[in-house]
């Protein structure tokens, strides 16, 4: 073998090793279509609601402590600092694990509040206008994933860019969920606690509808996970924000504390469990 093959063999196998651009991972992660193992849950059961309205809380919640108990920028800019590392985390996991993924969620709930909080606070844009604006966004991913997946359903996140699409509808329905939460107790007065009970009815309506109606689905899924975000939220804000604002007073920070530790209770349950995981044979 010629030094000058050699040479060319060793260049090749460095550049093999050598670690791949985080731009060029992710150009790479959308246009890849190869089948891979599930990464989110298998199975919707009543702990994945009771997460997800968790975790929607507790976002809400961390989410305020830091925009009011440090420099808002400063926050804003750490908040997506930790979303951008879970999703990291999350997209480059080989299978579903409940601790990525939860984590994922729960930075999702953090930086998706203060995406919407910036546009009112920040930017000075109303509720009405904010709400909106998220709801078109949301839409617009909806449709442009259905168009390329011709299929919204959680079940059949299994390629990378259906994942990216999964990712990027959830980000937007908390966007959506802080603004239409806000909309409703502070610009129409019903209230942090009357926002919280109206939004556990409608809550219901999607399940009902699927169980009485046989809604499809797909549909009924995803209003309900939309519904989650403004009905945690709501109540997170009714036990920390003052009694002159409208709550009792708790405070952002022990309100999130409160939310977080049955989030890592019921995490670790479904890391032991496996219950909302796929069967082996899958």
């Amino acid at each position: 073998m010629s030094s000058d093959t050699m040479a060319l063999e060793d260049r090749t196998a460095a550049d093999a090793s050598r670690p791949v651009p985080l731009l060029a991972w992710a150009r790479s992660l959308a246009g890849n279509q190869v089948p891979m193992a599930v990464k989110v849950p298998a199975r919707i059961t009543a702990v994945f609601w009771a997460l997800k309205l968790l975790s929607t809380a507790m976002g809400e919640a961390t989410s305020d402590s830091l925009v009011h108990g440090i420099n808002q920028y400063l926050a804003v800019v750490l908040g997506f600092l930790a979303f951008a590392a879970a999703m990291v985390l999350q997209l480059r996991a080989r299978r579903y694990n409940p601790w990525t993924y939860w984590l994922a969620v729960a930075m999702v709930a953090v930086f998706g509040t203060m995406a919407a909080d910036v546009l009112h606070i920040g930017l000075h844009v109303p509720y009405a206008a904010s709400s909106i604006f998220y709801l078109v966004v949301l839409a617009a991913v909806l449709v442009v994933w259905y168009r390329s997946e011709r299929t919204l359903s959680i079940h059949s996140i299994r390629t990378p860019r259906r994942e990216l699409f999964y990712w990027a509808t959830v980000l937007a329905t908390f966007a959506l969920g802080t603004a239409v939460g806000d909309l409703t107790a502070t610009t129409f007065h019903i209230g942090y606690l009357g926002s919280g009970l109206m939004f556990i009815g409608l809550f219901a309506v999607p399940g009902l509808a699927y169980r009485l109606a046989r809604v499809n689905s797909v549909l009924a899924f995803w209003t309900a996970y939309i519904l989650t975000r403004p009905l945690g939220a709501s109540f997170a804000d009714y036990l920390g924000f003052s009694r002159s604002a409208g709550g009792i007073g708790l405070g952002h920070p022990a309100v999130a504390v409160i939310f977080t530790v049955p989030i890592v209770v019921l995490v670790a349950y479904l890391a032991r469990s496996q219950q909302d995981a796929a069967p082996a044979a899958a």
